[in-house]
């Protein structure tokens, strides 16, 4: 079953563990699949009807993502929510819109059919949207129309006779606002009534024949017309910022001064409570140190565990501050715009607007970033986005940066004041990875990856003002999934360092950490890079950063700790005292260029279908980053002496 199809842009979210369903029909729980074109407030709706009671996972067998959450309607009855990727059609040309299609249909072996569908479509852009309802309606399932932004509806001169289109679909339908919670009323009693198996027969629509476009417009039309919808006029506001936004010479410009107000505010904002956490670290592993007595357990508890996670949590309010930001862009339509913007710089470079965005995601982490390149249909062109993705600055970078920059440079204004030093910093390692992303793209795409340049279609959704909820909802996912990494595979990291470091006894003592596995493991390699200025101490930080980028900060911390400096200098100082400035820049090439995440790399293969790919990404990173650092710290070493 096919209909109209129209690219646009889609979310994307981190994995969890999802939450396991029943295969039976009368064993599982009640399930209602959300439905909608992407930026029709489907996962808005999603995260108000269940609130924090959701997990992400990826459906089986690929890398497509779904939220499944749980809303509870009574004390005797609750349903399952599962929240699709947004779709402008069932005629699937990616593979998000596969699955999609799949689920619907109950097609998926692995993913039970749902029992009714919730579809929600944009009030304001209903002449285009409605083309969605037909073959949804057409699988015969129970099912619930939302008509989402009723308030802009309404603001905006807009307007749509409920009752008329509810007859002419045969099945209720809603005006609500989302955003606002206004209108849910509704949907509870169609869930509860979906839960107690009392909702009415599936529709009857006369549909068209939905593999002729031409028609199946018409019948939206008809549809629409006959329900009295008058489309909203474009907002003044919209137009008058677009005019600046997509003008080809203000546009990038205020582009780039988003981002430079952006950086300088992370490093402002969140220097404070930086400080406040890492003081709290400290006396708080000094207070156990003192509460318990001298024994190889308090050691592992102060030195490994409270030195390694730690020394990373501390970082939490620089990652919940970009994606404040990020947050604020996204929901606001602002970033489409960005999208826009580079699609006439990326075209150069051999890559298209779609690509931008899972590159732009990429700021937040590299796995699903890759995911997110399933929008794009072009084979080539979607593996030379997966092979420069990762060297967008992830959050995971965003510790080890820090602490470097700290450490090193001097907080003095530049650009006349506008920005600090440490910002400016900051703000050129995001773009050196950015721009030598680009420059591995063109390399790509004029050899092994070359094809023919494909069209870029975007919807433009209008500005609109950020929820609290939605910015709230969305920080509190990524401080969870900060949070998890920092108490699963920081602290793993940790407490095997810490074994390492003290290992192997001697004459009953912990040996000196040069003595130990650890320090046996860093000198071994330390001749490969002491020509980059390191010592053996970061040869440990970067072979356990493998696991994560991020670990090396506690690895370090570790290390101090154990060797007594974490306490008593501060991490920033033990760096210094081990760290030259020609090698501190070096290790900020390093890491602004080497693939140190695994779990990256098993994304890469998976979407990929082999190892050729991760292979040969983690080979010319790795390249790229020894390369890179040498040069840099020779070069620097030559002008500070």
């Amino acid at each position: 079953m096919s209909s109209c199809h129209q690219d646009g842009p889609r979310s994307n979210l981190l994995p969890n563990p999802s939450i396991p369903l029943p295969r039976a029909a009368h064993e599982r729980p009640i399930i209602v699949a959300i439905v909608g074109p992407p930026n029709a407030g489907k996962s808005t709706l999603f995260n108000r009807l269940t609130g924090l009671h959701q997990k992400v996972a990826n459906f089986p067998g690929v890398t497509v993502e779904h939220r499944m959450g749980k809303a509870k309607l009574d004390d005797a009855h609750e349903v399952f929510l599962v929240d699709l990727p947004g779709v402008y059609s069932l005629n699937p040309l990616a593979e998000d819109e596969q699955v999609t299609h799949d689920v619907l249909k109950g097609e998926r072996p692995d993913f039970p059919k749902p029992d009714a569908i919730v579809l929600i479509l944009d009030s304001t852009n209903l002449g285009r949207h409605l083309v969605l309802a037909a073959p949804i309606l057409s699988l015969g399932l129970p099912m619930l129309i939302l008509l989402n932004m009723a308030d802009e509806l309404a603001l905006r001169g807009g307007k749509v006779n409920v009752s008329a289109l509810a007859v002419e679909l045969d099945c209720p339908v809603s005006l609500i606002s989302a955003a606002k919670g206004t209108g849910l009323d509704g949907i509870k009693q169609f869930l509860l009534g979906t839960a107690v198996r009392l909702n009415t027969p599936p529709p009857k629509v006369e549909l068209p024949v939905l593999h002729d476009i031409p028609k199946c417009r018409q019948w939206a039309a008809g549809v629409g017309a006959r329900a009295s919808y008058r489309a909203p006029a474009p907002p003044l506001w919209t137009r008058r910022l677009d005019s600046v936004f997509l003008h080809p010479v203000a546009g990038p410009l205020v582009f780039i001064a988003v981002v430079i107000a952006v950086f300088q505010t992370i490093f402002s904002w969140a220097q404070p409570a930086m400080n406040g956490l890492q003081q709290l670290v400290l006396i708080s592993g000094q207070w156990v140190r003192h509460m318990l007595p001298a024994s190889p357990w308090r050691s592992l508890l102060v030195d490994g565990i409270w030195g390694g996670v730690g020394s990373v949590i501390v970082f939490l309010p620089q990652i919940l501050i970009l994606f404040l930001f990020i947050g604020i862009l996204e929901d606001s339509g602002y970033l489409a715009r960005a999208a826009l913007i580079a699609d006439r710089t990326m075209a150069k470079f051999g890559l298209q607007g779609k690509s931008f965005i899972p590159l732009l995601s990429a700021y937040a982490c590299a796995v699903p970033a890759i995911m997110a390149t399933r929008v794009i249909e072009n084979k080539r062109d979607r593996i030379a986005t997966i092979m420069i993705a990762p060297l967008m600055t992830c959050s995971a970078r965003l510790p080890v940066y820090t602490l470097i920059i700290a450490a090193f440079v001097p907080n003095l204004p530049v650009l006349g004041g506008v920005l600090s030093l440490p910002a400016a910093t900051m703000l050129s390692m995001y773009v050196l990875g950015f721009v030598v992303a680009v420059l591995v793209a063109r390399l790509l795409k004029s050899t092994m990856l070359k094809s023919r340049s494909s069209s870029f279609m975007l919807e433009m959704p209008p500005y609109r003002l950020p929820t609290f909820r939605s910015l709230g909802l969305r920080l509190v996912d990524r401080g969870k999934v900060f949070l998890q990494k920092a108490g699963t595979v920081i602290l793993l990291v940790a407490v095997v360092l810490w074994v390492l470091a003290n290992l192997p006894l001697d004459h009953g003592k912990a040996p000196p950490i040069e003595h130990s596995f650890a320090g046996m493991v860093g000198k071994a390699i330390e001749p490969a890079i002491k020509p980059l200025g390191f010592n053996w101490k970061i040869g440990i930080g970067l072979i356990t950063s493998l696991a994560a980028r991020e670990v090396i900060v506690g690895t370090l911390g570790t290390i101090y700790g154990i060797e007594g400096d974490e306490q008593s200098q501060g991490l920033q100082q033990a760096v210094r005292h081990d760290l030259s400035a020609a090698g501190a820049v070096s290790l900020l090439i390093f890491f602004a260029f080497a693939m140190q995440c695994f779990s990256t790399l098993a994304v890469v293969k998976r979407e990929t279908g082999s190892w050729r790919w991760p292979i040969f990404q983690f080979s010319y990173m790795l390249a790229l980053a020894y390369s890179g650092s040498w040069v840099a710290f020779h070069i620097t070493r030559h002008f500070l002496g």
